[in-house]
Protein backbone atom coordinates (compact mmCIF):
# COMPACT_ATOMS: atom_id res chain seq x y z
CA UNK A 1 0.00 0.00 0.00
CA UNK A 2 1.75 2.95 -1.11
CA UNK A 3 0.63 5.64 1.75
CA UNK A 4 2.33 8.44 -0.46
CA UNK A 5 0.23 8.45 -2.62
CA UNK A 6 -2.98 8.05 -0.89
CA UNK A 7 -1.90 11.36 0.94
CA UNK A 8 -1.17 13.31 -2.34
CA UNK A 9 -4.80 11.94 -3.07
CA UNK A 10 -6.03 14.07 -0.55
CA UNK A 11 -5.66 17.08 -2.57
CA UNK A 12 -9.07 16.35 -4.43
CA UNK A 13 -12.32 16.88 -4.02
CA UNK A 14 -14.97 14.28 -2.35
CA UNK A 15 -18.79 13.73 -1.63
CA UNK A 16 -17.85 13.07 1.72
CA UNK A 17 -14.88 14.01 4.25
CA UNK A 18 -14.43 11.99 7.49
CA UNK A 19 -12.35 13.18 10.33
CA UNK A 20 -11.39 10.63 12.79
CA UNK A 21 -10.70 6.74 12.21
CA UNK A 22 -11.54 5.22 15.34
CA UNK A 23 -14.36 2.99 15.08
CA UNK A 24 -17.36 5.29 14.26
CA UNK A 25 -14.97 7.16 11.54
CA UNK A 26 -14.03 4.07 10.18
CA UNK A 27 -17.69 2.71 10.05
CA UNK A 28 -18.59 5.72 8.52
CA UNK A 29 -16.07 5.56 5.55
CA UNK A 30 -17.19 2.41 4.83
CA UNK A 31 -21.05 3.19 4.86
CA UNK A 32 -20.73 6.01 2.92
CA UNK A 33 -18.65 4.74 -0.38
CA UNK A 34 -20.44 1.31 0.12
CA UNK A 35 -23.46 3.79 -1.22
CA UNK A 36 -21.22 5.15 -4.04
CA UNK A 37 -20.54 8.43 -2.53
CA UNK A 38 -16.48 9.21 -3.35
CA UNK A 39 -14.94 9.04 0.18
CA UNK A 40 -12.39 10.40 2.39
CA UNK A 41 -11.24 9.46 6.16
CA UNK A 42 -8.19 11.40 7.86
CA UNK A 43 -7.03 10.32 11.53
CA UNK A 44 -4.41 12.40 13.27
CA UNK A 45 -2.89 9.83 15.04
CA UNK A 46 -3.60 5.84 14.11
CA UNK A 47 -6.34 3.93 13.56
CA UNK A 48 -8.67 3.56 16.62
CA UNK A 49 -5.39 4.26 18.69
CA UNK A 50 -7.83 5.66 21.40
CA UNK A 51 -11.23 4.30 22.59
CA UNK A 52 -12.10 1.90 20.18
CA UNK A 53 -8.72 -0.04 21.02
CA UNK A 54 -9.25 -0.11 24.78
CA UNK A 55 -12.25 -1.65 25.34
CA UNK A 56 -13.89 -4.89 27.18
CA UNK A 57 -13.47 -7.17 24.06
CA UNK A 58 -17.43 -7.33 23.92
CA UNK A 59 -19.89 -7.41 20.98
CA UNK A 60 -22.97 -7.36 23.32
CA UNK A 61 -26.33 -6.45 23.72
CA UNK A 62 -25.48 -4.90 27.30
CA UNK A 63 -26.58 -6.52 30.33
CA UNK A 64 -26.61 -3.19 32.30
CA UNK A 65 -28.89 -1.63 30.04
CA UNK A 66 -31.33 -3.94 30.43
CA UNK A 67 -31.47 -3.49 34.14
CA UNK A 68 -32.06 -0.02 33.44
CA UNK A 69 -34.61 -0.93 31.36
CA UNK A 70 -33.08 0.57 28.06
CA UNK A 71 -35.08 -2.16 25.84
CA UNK A 72 -34.55 -0.65 22.93
CA UNK A 73 -30.67 -0.24 23.01
CA UNK A 74 -30.76 -3.62 23.85
CA UNK A 75 -32.55 -4.99 21.13
CA UNK A 76 -30.19 -2.96 18.37
CA UNK A 77 -27.30 -3.80 19.91
CA UNK A 78 -28.10 -7.46 19.65
CA UNK A 79 -29.10 -6.72 16.20
CA UNK A 80 -25.85 -5.64 15.36
CA UNK A 81 -23.90 -8.45 17.03
CA UNK A 82 -25.90 -10.80 14.73
CA UNK A 83 -24.69 -8.73 11.81
CA UNK A 84 -20.61 -8.68 13.31
CA UNK A 85 -20.85 -12.15 13.84
CA UNK A 86 -21.62 -12.97 10.35
CA UNK A 87 -19.60 -9.85 8.41
CA UNK A 88 -16.73 -10.38 11.11
CA UNK A 89 -16.51 -13.93 11.40
CA UNK A 90 -12.62 -14.34 11.50
CA UNK A 91 -12.64 -11.66 14.65
CA UNK A 92 -16.34 -11.76 16.33
CA UNK A 93 -16.77 -15.25 18.15
CA UNK A 94 -19.20 -16.54 20.38
CA UNK A 95 -18.08 -16.88 24.32
CA UNK A 96 -20.03 -18.09 27.59
CA UNK A 97 -20.21 -16.46 30.52
CA UNK A 98 -20.89 -17.44 33.83
CA UNK A 99 -22.75 -15.62 36.42
CA UNK A 100 -22.39 -16.98 39.83
CA UNK A 101 -25.48 -17.74 42.22
CA UNK A 102 -24.71 -17.10 46.14
CA UNK A 103 -27.69 -16.43 47.32
CA UNK A 104 -30.89 -18.79 46.36
CA UNK A 105 -33.30 -16.15 45.76
CA UNK A 106 -31.09 -14.81 43.29
CA UNK A 107 -30.91 -17.64 40.78
CA UNK A 108 -34.80 -17.17 39.83
CA UNK A 109 -33.91 -13.39 39.19
CA UNK A 110 -31.09 -13.53 37.18
CA UNK A 111 -32.81 -16.67 35.23
CA UNK A 112 -35.44 -14.10 34.42
CA UNK A 113 -33.19 -11.48 33.27
CA UNK A 114 -31.05 -13.18 31.20
CA UNK A 115 -34.32 -15.05 29.43
CA UNK A 116 -35.31 -11.79 28.62
CA UNK A 117 -31.97 -10.76 27.17
CA UNK A 118 -32.74 -13.85 24.95
CA UNK A 119 -35.98 -12.83 23.64
CA UNK A 120 -34.83 -9.64 22.52
CA UNK A 121 -32.23 -11.50 20.76
CA UNK A 122 -35.08 -13.47 18.63
CA UNK A 123 -33.95 -15.73 15.86
CA UNK A 124 -30.06 -13.99 16.67
CA UNK A 125 -29.44 -15.73 19.90
CA UNK A 126 -26.48 -17.07 19.95
CA UNK A 127 -27.27 -19.93 22.17
CA UNK A 128 -30.24 -20.29 25.25
CA UNK A 129 -29.31 -19.11 28.61
CA UNK A 130 -29.33 -22.14 30.87
CA UNK A 131 -29.11 -22.81 34.67
CA UNK A 132 -26.27 -24.53 36.29
CA UNK A 133 -26.25 -26.62 39.41
CA UNK A 134 -22.95 -26.46 41.53
CA UNK A 135 -20.82 -28.84 40.09
CA UNK A 136 -21.37 -28.09 36.49
CA UNK A 137 -20.74 -24.46 37.27
CA UNK A 138 -17.04 -25.56 38.39
CA UNK A 139 -16.76 -27.58 35.77
CA UNK A 140 -17.18 -24.41 33.45
CA UNK A 141 -15.03 -22.30 36.19
CA UNK A 142 -13.05 -24.07 38.18
CA UNK A 143 -11.53 -21.15 39.32
CA UNK A 144 -14.49 -19.61 41.12
CA UNK A 145 -15.15 -18.88 44.81
CA UNK A 146 -16.65 -22.40 46.15
CA UNK A 147 -17.35 -21.52 49.54
CA UNK A 148 -22.01 -20.79 49.41
CA UNK A 149 -21.72 -21.32 45.58
CA UNK A 150 -25.50 -22.66 44.43
CA UNK A 151 -25.01 -22.51 40.80
CA UNK A 152 -24.84 -20.28 38.16
CA UNK A 153 -26.62 -19.09 35.14
CA UNK A 154 -24.87 -19.20 31.96
CA UNK A 155 -25.67 -17.15 28.74
CA UNK A 156 -23.69 -16.59 25.94
CA UNK A 157 -22.53 -13.40 24.13
CA UNK A 158 -19.58 -11.99 21.56
CA UNK A 159 -16.19 -11.19 22.03
CA UNK A 160 -13.51 -9.65 19.33
CA UNK A 161 -10.57 -8.23 18.84
CA UNK A 162 -11.07 -4.23 19.07
CA UNK A 163 -7.91 -2.85 17.14
CA UNK A 164 -8.14 -5.46 14.70
CA UNK A 165 -12.03 -5.10 13.62
CA UNK A 166 -11.04 -0.98 13.04
CA UNK A 167 -8.01 -2.32 10.36
CA UNK A 168 -10.86 -4.97 8.79
CA UNK A 169 -13.27 -1.43 8.66
CA UNK A 170 -10.45 0.32 7.01
CA UNK A 171 -9.10 -1.92 4.51
CA UNK A 172 -12.69 -2.58 3.63
CA UNK A 173 -13.49 1.39 2.83
CA UNK A 174 -9.88 1.05 1.41
CA UNK A 175 -11.06 -1.86 -0.63
CA UNK A 176 -14.75 -0.13 -2.41
CA UNK A 177 -12.82 3.00 -3.15
CA UNK A 178 -12.46 5.07 0.06
CA UNK A 179 -9.13 7.33 0.25
CA UNK A 180 -8.18 6.07 4.20
CA UNK A 181 -4.96 7.56 5.76
CA UNK A 182 -3.79 7.63 9.18
CA UNK A 183 -1.72 10.27 10.88
CA UNK A 184 -2.99 13.06 8.57
CA UNK A 185 -4.35 15.74 10.93
CA UNK A 186 -7.39 17.66 10.17
CA UNK A 187 -6.21 21.78 11.40
CA UNK A 188 -8.82 24.04 10.29
CA UNK A 189 -12.26 23.76 8.47
CA UNK A 190 -12.99 25.25 4.91
CA UNK A 191 -16.27 27.58 4.19
CA UNK A 192 -17.99 28.45 1.12
CA UNK A 193 -21.08 30.68 1.53
CA UNK A 194 -20.64 29.81 5.38
CA UNK A 195 -21.14 26.44 4.84
CA UNK A 196 -18.38 23.65 6.08
CA UNK A 197 -16.86 22.46 2.69
CA UNK A 198 -13.97 20.55 3.33
CA UNK A 199 -10.88 20.75 5.85
CA UNK A 200 -7.36 21.76 5.68
CA UNK A 201 -4.96 18.50 6.23
CA UNK A 202 -1.65 18.16 7.38
CA UNK A 203 0.66 15.25 6.51
CA UNK A 204 2.00 14.57 10.19
CA UNK A 205 5.08 12.87 8.94
CA UNK A 206 5.85 15.46 6.21
CA UNK A 207 4.35 18.34 7.21
CA UNK A 208 2.94 19.12 3.96
CA UNK A 209 -0.67 20.86 4.13
CA UNK A 210 -3.86 19.94 1.38
CA UNK A 211 -6.84 21.91 0.92
CA UNK A 212 -9.31 18.60 1.10
CA UNK A 213 -12.59 19.48 -0.15
CA UNK A 214 -16.08 17.78 0.04
CA UNK A 215 -20.02 18.28 -0.50
CA UNK A 216 -20.04 17.32 3.65
CA UNK A 217 -17.52 16.86 6.36
CA UNK A 218 -18.34 14.56 9.08
CA UNK A 219 -16.83 15.03 12.87
CA UNK A 220 -16.09 11.18 13.85
CA UNK A 221 -13.05 12.41 16.35
CA UNK A 222 -14.98 10.37 19.30
CA UNK A 223 -13.47 12.07 22.67
CA UNK A 224 -12.55 15.01 20.57
CA UNK A 225 -16.15 15.82 18.71
CA UNK A 226 -16.32 18.91 20.96
CA UNK A 227 -12.95 20.28 20.22
CA UNK A 228 -13.82 19.83 16.76
CA UNK A 229 -17.23 21.58 17.26
CA UNK A 230 -15.65 24.55 18.69
CA UNK A 231 -13.14 24.91 15.54
CA UNK A 232 -16.20 24.91 13.68
CA UNK A 233 -18.16 27.13 16.31
CA UNK A 234 -16.47 28.60 18.76
CA UNK A 235 -18.20 29.09 22.04
CA UNK A 236 -21.09 25.91 21.40
CA UNK A 237 -22.26 23.88 24.11
CA UNK A 238 -20.47 20.52 24.64
CA UNK A 239 -22.83 17.33 23.58
CA UNK A 240 -19.90 14.80 25.77
CA UNK A 241 -19.23 14.15 29.14
CA UNK A 242 -16.29 11.63 29.87
CA UNK A 243 -15.57 8.57 32.16
CA UNK A 244 -12.57 6.44 32.10
CA UNK A 245 -12.90 2.41 32.01
CA UNK A 246 -10.17 0.79 33.27
CA UNK A 247 -9.18 -2.87 32.99
CA UNK A 248 -6.38 -5.57 34.42
CA UNK A 249 -4.92 -8.25 32.42
CA UNK A 250 -3.40 -11.64 34.21
CA UNK A 251 -2.50 -14.73 32.84
CA UNK A 252 -5.01 -16.99 31.69
CA UNK A 253 -4.36 -19.39 34.70
CA UNK A 254 -6.66 -17.25 37.15
CA UNK A 255 -9.65 -18.22 35.59
CA UNK A 256 -9.08 -21.52 33.93
CA UNK A 257 -12.58 -23.32 31.72
CA UNK A 258 -12.74 -20.84 28.81
CA UNK A 259 -15.85 -18.99 30.07
CA UNK A 260 -16.42 -15.69 31.31
CA UNK A 261 -17.03 -14.45 34.76
CA UNK A 262 -19.74 -11.79 35.02
CA UNK A 263 -19.73 -10.01 38.51
CA UNK A 264 -23.77 -8.79 38.79
CA UNK A 265 -22.77 -6.12 40.93
CA UNK A 266 -20.31 -3.74 41.79
CA UNK A 267 -19.57 -1.53 44.95
CA UNK A 268 -20.44 1.86 42.13
CA UNK A 269 -23.61 -0.01 40.80
CA UNK A 270 -21.82 -1.47 37.38
CA UNK A 271 -21.30 -5.24 36.64
CA UNK A 272 -17.82 -6.33 36.54
CA UNK A 273 -16.11 -8.94 34.22
CA UNK A 274 -13.49 -11.44 34.03
CA UNK A 275 -13.23 -12.45 30.96
CA UNK A 276 -10.27 -15.05 29.00
CA UNK A 277 -9.09 -13.08 25.51
CA UNK A 278 -6.24 -14.52 23.55
CA UNK A 279 -4.32 -15.97 26.55
CA UNK A 280 -4.88 -13.70 28.76
CA UNK A 281 -7.58 -12.91 31.55
CA UNK A 282 -8.88 -9.52 31.28
CA UNK A 283 -10.71 -8.04 34.21
CA UNK A 284 -12.75 -4.60 33.90
CA UNK A 285 -14.08 -2.11 33.79
CA UNK A 286 -14.46 0.78 36.05
CA UNK A 287 -16.10 3.99 35.04
CA UNK A 288 -14.51 7.21 36.57
CA UNK A 289 -15.79 10.79 35.37
CA UNK A 290 -13.19 12.63 34.17
CA UNK A 291 -12.71 16.24 32.82
CA UNK A 292 -9.30 15.90 30.77
CA UNK A 293 -9.78 14.88 27.42
CA UNK A 294 -6.86 12.88 26.40
CA UNK A 295 -5.41 10.34 23.79
CA UNK A 296 -3.36 8.65 25.87
CA UNK A 297 -4.34 7.43 29.55
CA UNK A 298 -3.88 4.94 31.97
CA UNK A 299 -5.25 2.92 34.78
CA UNK A 300 -5.02 4.88 38.05
CA UNK A 301 -4.04 3.16 41.86
CA UNK A 302 -7.32 3.27 42.63
CA UNK A 303 -8.81 1.45 40.04
CA UNK A 304 -6.53 -1.18 39.73
CA UNK A 305 -7.13 -2.10 43.55
CA UNK A 306 -10.94 -1.72 42.84
CA UNK A 307 -11.00 -4.02 40.41
CA UNK A 308 -8.83 -6.78 41.71
CA UNK A 309 -10.57 -6.36 45.01
CA UNK A 310 -14.43 -6.95 43.54
CA UNK A 311 -12.56 -9.69 41.16
CA UNK A 312 -11.27 -11.53 44.68
CA UNK A 313 -14.50 -11.52 46.03
CA UNK A 314 -15.51 -14.86 43.30
CA UNK A 315 -12.35 -15.98 42.94
CA UNK A 316 -11.25 -18.91 44.83
CA UNK A 317 -7.32 -18.27 44.88
CA UNK A 318 -7.03 -14.11 45.04
CA UNK A 319 -5.05 -12.64 42.73
CA UNK A 320 -2.81 -9.52 43.57
CA UNK A 321 -1.00 -6.72 41.79
CA UNK A 322 2.41 -8.73 41.50
CA UNK A 323 0.30 -10.85 39.22
CA UNK A 324 -0.76 -8.59 36.93
CA UNK A 325 0.79 -8.41 33.25
CA UNK A 326 -0.59 -5.29 32.12
CA UNK A 327 -3.61 -2.88 32.47
CA UNK A 328 -5.43 -0.27 29.91
CA UNK A 329 -7.87 2.60 29.86
CA UNK A 330 -9.60 4.62 27.40
CA UNK A 331 -12.21 7.45 27.67
CA UNK A 332 -15.64 6.57 27.11
CA UNK A 333 -17.69 9.58 25.09
CA UNK A 334 -21.08 9.66 26.72
CA UNK A 335 -23.49 11.76 25.74
CA UNK A 336 -24.61 14.27 28.22
CA UNK A 337 -27.77 14.05 30.13
CA UNK A 338 -28.73 14.75 33.66
CA UNK A 339 -27.65 11.29 35.40
CA UNK A 340 -25.79 12.62 38.65
CA UNK A 341 -22.90 9.20 37.58
CA UNK A 342 -21.56 8.85 34.63
CA UNK A 343 -22.32 5.07 35.09
CA UNK A 344 -26.64 5.77 34.33
CA UNK A 345 -26.06 7.70 31.06
CA UNK A 346 -27.37 6.35 28.14
CA UNK A 347 -24.74 5.12 25.54
CA UNK A 348 -27.48 5.61 22.78
CA UNK A 349 -25.73 8.05 19.95
CA UNK A 350 -26.63 11.22 18.28
CA UNK A 351 -26.20 13.01 14.91
CA UNK A 352 -26.13 16.56 15.57
CA UNK A 353 -25.76 19.34 12.24
CA UNK A 354 -24.19 22.58 12.68
CA UNK A 355 -25.50 25.80 11.55
CA UNK A 356 -22.73 25.58 9.18
CA UNK A 357 -23.14 22.56 7.88
CA UNK A 358 -20.73 20.35 10.14
CA UNK A 359 -22.06 17.02 10.63
CA UNK A 360 -21.01 15.21 14.39
CA UNK A 361 -21.41 11.95 15.65
CA UNK A 362 -21.46 11.46 18.93
CA UNK A 363 -21.72 8.59 21.79
CA UNK A 364 -22.27 4.64 20.71
CA UNK A 365 -20.32 1.89 21.85
CA UNK A 366 -18.58 -0.56 19.44
CA UNK A 367 -21.40 -3.29 18.80
CA UNK A 368 -23.31 -0.38 17.23
CA UNK A 369 -20.88 1.33 15.11
CA UNK A 370 -22.18 0.44 11.92
CA UNK A 371 -25.85 1.52 13.00
CA UNK A 372 -24.34 4.88 13.97
CA UNK A 373 -22.77 5.49 10.79
CA UNK A 374 -25.68 4.52 9.12
CA UNK A 375 -27.45 7.58 10.59
CA UNK A 376 -24.83 9.44 10.29
CA UNK A 377 -24.06 9.17 6.51
CA UNK A 378 -28.16 9.39 6.14
CA UNK A 379 -28.23 13.02 7.61
CA UNK A 380 -24.81 13.82 5.56
CA UNK A 381 -26.67 12.85 2.58
CA UNK A 382 -29.37 15.23 3.39
CA UNK A 383 -27.27 17.49 3.90
CA UNK A 384 -24.36 17.48 1.11
CA UNK A 385 -27.57 16.90 -1.33
CA UNK A 386 -26.12 13.52 -2.33
CA UNK A 387 -28.01 11.13 -4.59
CA UNK A 388 -30.44 9.24 -2.05
CA UNK A 389 -29.11 5.62 -1.68
CA UNK A 390 -29.37 2.99 1.03
CA UNK A 391 -27.27 1.49 3.64
CA UNK A 392 -25.73 -2.18 2.64
CA UNK A 393 -23.37 -2.81 5.43
CA UNK A 394 -25.41 -4.80 7.38
CA UNK A 395 -24.68 -7.19 4.50
CA UNK A 396 -21.00 -6.20 3.83
CA UNK A 397 -18.72 -8.76 4.47
CA UNK A 398 -15.37 -7.16 6.32
CA UNK A 399 -12.00 -7.68 5.08
CA UNK A 400 -10.09 -10.83 5.85
CA UNK A 401 -13.91 -12.80 6.62
CA UNK A 402 -13.47 -16.14 5.36
CA UNK A 403 -16.91 -17.24 4.74
CA UNK A 404 -19.53 -19.24 6.34
CA UNK A 405 -18.72 -22.59 6.15
CA UNK A 406 -15.19 -21.58 5.40
CA UNK A 407 -12.42 -23.16 7.43
CA UNK A 408 -10.54 -20.47 9.94
CA UNK A 409 -6.84 -20.04 10.43
CA UNK A 410 -5.34 -20.91 13.26
CA UNK A 411 -1.81 -19.70 13.24
CA UNK A 412 -2.77 -15.99 12.82
CA UNK A 413 -5.65 -15.92 14.78
CA UNK A 414 -7.77 -12.62 13.49
CA UNK A 415 -6.23 -12.67 9.89
CA UNK A 416 -8.88 -14.29 8.51
CA UNK A 417 -8.18 -14.88 4.97
CA UNK A 418 -4.93 -12.74 5.42
CA UNK A 419 -3.51 -15.51 7.27
CA UNK A 420 -1.79 -17.15 3.72
CA UNK A 421 -0.26 -13.84 2.86
CA UNK A 422 1.70 -14.16 6.57
CA UNK A 423 2.79 -17.69 5.51
CA UNK A 424 4.08 -16.74 2.67
CA UNK A 425 6.17 -14.33 4.21
CA UNK A 426 7.12 -16.81 6.42
CA UNK A 427 8.33 -19.34 3.33
CA UNK A 428 10.22 -16.21 1.64
CA UNK A 429 12.33 -15.78 5.23
CA UNK A 430 12.28 -18.47 7.29
CA UNK A 431 13.12 -16.20 10.18
CA UNK A 432 10.14 -13.90 9.96
CA UNK A 433 8.15 -17.06 11.33
CA UNK A 434 9.75 -16.73 14.63
CA UNK A 435 8.44 -14.95 17.65
CA UNK A 436 9.57 -11.54 18.11
CA UNK A 437 9.81 -12.36 21.52
CA UNK A 438 9.98 -15.48 23.83
CA UNK A 439 7.02 -14.28 25.76
CA UNK A 440 4.96 -13.41 23.27
CA UNK A 441 3.09 -14.98 20.35
CA UNK A 442 3.20 -12.60 17.60
CA UNK A 443 6.11 -13.14 14.80
CA UNK A 444 8.27 -11.19 12.33
CA UNK A 445 6.00 -11.61 9.03
CA UNK A 446 3.30 -9.85 11.15
CA UNK A 447 5.50 -6.77 11.91
CA UNK A 448 6.44 -6.90 8.21
CA UNK A 449 3.03 -7.43 7.06
CA UNK A 450 1.40 -3.99 9.38
CA UNK A 451 3.87 -2.14 7.43
CA UNK A 452 3.16 -3.16 3.57
CA UNK A 453 -0.35 -4.01 4.31
CA UNK A 454 -1.74 -2.38 7.16
CA UNK A 455 -0.61 1.11 7.47
CA UNK A 456 1.15 0.37 10.23
CA UNK A 457 3.87 3.77 10.49
CA UNK A 458 5.63 3.25 14.09
CA UNK A 459 6.56 0.29 16.55
CA UNK A 460 2.98 1.66 18.92
CA UNK A 461 1.20 0.69 15.94
CA UNK A 462 2.58 -2.73 15.47
CA UNK A 463 2.71 -3.69 19.22
CA UNK A 464 -0.69 -2.17 20.54
CA UNK A 465 -2.86 -2.40 17.78
CA UNK A 466 -1.69 -4.58 14.49
CA UNK A 467 -0.93 -6.99 17.31
CA UNK A 468 -1.77 -6.73 20.87
CA UNK A 469 1.68 -6.98 22.85
CA UNK A 470 1.28 -4.39 24.81
CA UNK A 471 -2.34 -5.55 26.49
CA UNK A 472 -1.24 -8.56 26.73
CA UNK A 473 2.38 -8.18 28.62
CA UNK A 474 3.44 -4.57 29.05
CA UNK A 475 6.79 -5.55 30.17
CA UNK A 476 7.39 -8.50 27.39
CA UNK A 477 6.38 -5.39 24.91
CA UNK A 478 8.39 -3.14 26.45
CA UNK A 479 11.53 -5.58 25.76
CA UNK A 480 10.35 -6.47 22.54
CA UNK A 481 10.44 -3.07 21.12
CA UNK A 482 14.12 -2.87 19.81
CA UNK A 483 13.49 -6.07 17.64
CA UNK A 484 10.03 -4.46 16.31
CA UNK A 485 12.08 -1.36 15.35
CA UNK A 486 14.25 -2.96 13.23
CA UNK A 487 11.75 -4.96 11.62
CA UNK A 488 9.69 -2.02 10.92
CA UNK A 489 12.46 0.35 9.72
CA UNK A 490 13.26 -2.39 7.35
CA UNK A 491 10.18 -2.14 5.50
CA UNK A 492 9.70 1.14 5.73
CA UNK A 493 13.34 2.26 4.88
CA UNK A 494 13.94 4.04 8.10
CA UNK A 495 17.26 4.56 9.71
CA UNK A 496 19.30 3.87 12.90
CA UNK A 497 18.17 7.07 14.61
CA UNK A 498 14.53 6.65 13.82
CA UNK A 499 14.41 3.20 15.34
CA UNK A 500 16.03 5.05 18.53
CA UNK A 501 13.33 7.43 18.63
CA UNK A 502 10.84 4.91 17.97
CA UNK A 503 12.34 2.73 21.01
CA UNK A 504 12.17 5.87 23.23
CA UNK A 505 8.55 6.77 22.42
CA UNK A 506 7.01 3.13 23.14
CA UNK A 507 8.89 3.04 26.30
CA UNK A 508 7.10 5.36 27.70
CA UNK A 509 3.86 4.87 26.34
CA UNK A 510 4.59 0.99 27.91
CA UNK A 511 5.89 2.09 31.46
CA UNK A 512 1.54 3.71 31.75
CA UNK A 513 0.61 0.43 30.95
CA UNK A 514 2.79 -1.91 33.40
CA UNK A 515 0.63 -2.61 36.39
CA UNK A 516 1.54 0.21 39.01
CA UNK A 517 2.93 -1.62 42.14
CA UNK A 518 4.37 -4.51 40.65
Amino acid sequence: MNRDAVVRGLDDTFDVLVIGGGATGLGVALDAVARGYKTALVEGSDFAKGTSSRSTKLIHGGIRYLQNGELSLVRESLRERANLRRNAAHIVSELGFICPVYHCLEGPLFFAGFSAYDFLAGTSNLAPSRPLGRAETLRHAPDLKKRGLYGSIRYFDGQFDDARLALAIARTAIERGATVVNYVRATGFLYENERACGALVRDEESGTEFETRAKVVINATGIFIDELRALDEPGVTPLLSHSRGSHVVFPASVFRGGDALLVPKTDDGRVLFIIPWQGSVVMGTTDVPVDRTQLEVGATSEEIDFIITHANKYLETPVTRSGALATYAGLRPLVSGKASATAKLSREHLVDVSRRGLVTVAGGKWTTYRKMAEDTVDVAAREGKLPAAPSPTARVALHGNPGRGASREVRYAGYGTDGAALEALERDDPTLAEPFHPALPYTGAQVIFAAREELARTVDDVLARRTRALFHDAAAARAAAPAVATLLARALHRDEAWQADQIAAFAAIADQDVPAGV
